[in-house]
């Protein structure tokens, strides 16, 4: 990884805000601070840092959870690591569905914490780029073209997708083989429409897999997850 690594704190806790930060920058790591979620958002509405630290429970409309979501459906390659008070399974469960790639409980040993942001970073640094996204990509029977926004069935014909069905199946395609929540779903790829209500990705899904499974009744390009949501699988060949 190239220059100086990009560290992000947000912790609405004064005291827990300083002795983290003061901690890391002895060991060669300078985070940038944030007392909220939306002072985080304002800042990197253009770019994120490499690695966040977020606290779970801060203290605003939306938690910690909220913000990783937020982060991940902009970037697939940031780390994202949780900070929670809570030793609840529940808690790590639902940050990992976030989209975070570790927590830490608190109170935390601040060596332990180093050595988790050293070893994401050095799994990141050692990370092969990402391929570049073609334009077209195959979606069980059809072809999506994701530069003109249509669907191309299997024969032939052109479907111009609604802008939620696009915004849909584009996010799925983006991250194949990783299943992704109803909730980060919704929030994601509802900001097109008004339809917020808990059936709204269900109702899409339907539509979609309408139009590119061969049996919809048997998904096998848009499965489904229980208990989480669902996972787009690429044809094999």
């Amino acid at each position: 990884m190239s220059g100086p690594t990009r560290l992000a704190l947000v912790e609405d806790d004064p005291l827990q805000r300083r002795i983290v930060s003061e901690y890391l920058a002895q060991h060669g790591l300078r985070p940038a601070t944030f007392a909220s979620g939306a002072e985080f958002k304002r800042e990197h509405a253009q770019s994120l840092p490499d690695l966040a630290l977020f606290d779970v429970h801060l203290n605003e409309a939306e938690d910690g959870f909220a913000l990783a979501r937020w982060a991940r459906a902009r970037s697939s390659r940031m780390g994202i690591i949780m900070l929670t008070a809570a030793g609840d399974t529940v808690d790590r469960v639902v940050g990992l569905e976030s989209g975070a790639d570790d927590y830490v409980t608190k109170p935390f040993e601040p060596r332990e914490l180093l050595a988790r942001i050293k070893a994401l970073l050095r799994r990141a640094a050692e990370a092969p780029p990402p391929p570049p996204l073609l334009t077209e990509m195959r979606v069980g029977t059809a072809r999506l073209n994701l530069e003109r926004r249509v669907l191309i069935l299997a024969d032939g014909t052109e479907d111009a997708l609604s802008a939620s069905e696009f915004d849909l199946l584009a996010l799925l395609v983006k991250h194949p083989n990783r299943p992704l929540t109803r909730e980060w779903l919704l929030e994601t790829a509802a900001h097109r429409e008004a339809e917020v209500f808990d059936r709204a990705i269900d109702n899409r899904i339907m539509r979609l897999r309408r139009k590119i499974e061969a049996d919809p009744s048997k998904p096998e390009a848009i499965r489904s997850v229980r208990g989480v949501g669902y996972i787009f699988v690429p044809p094999k060949d």
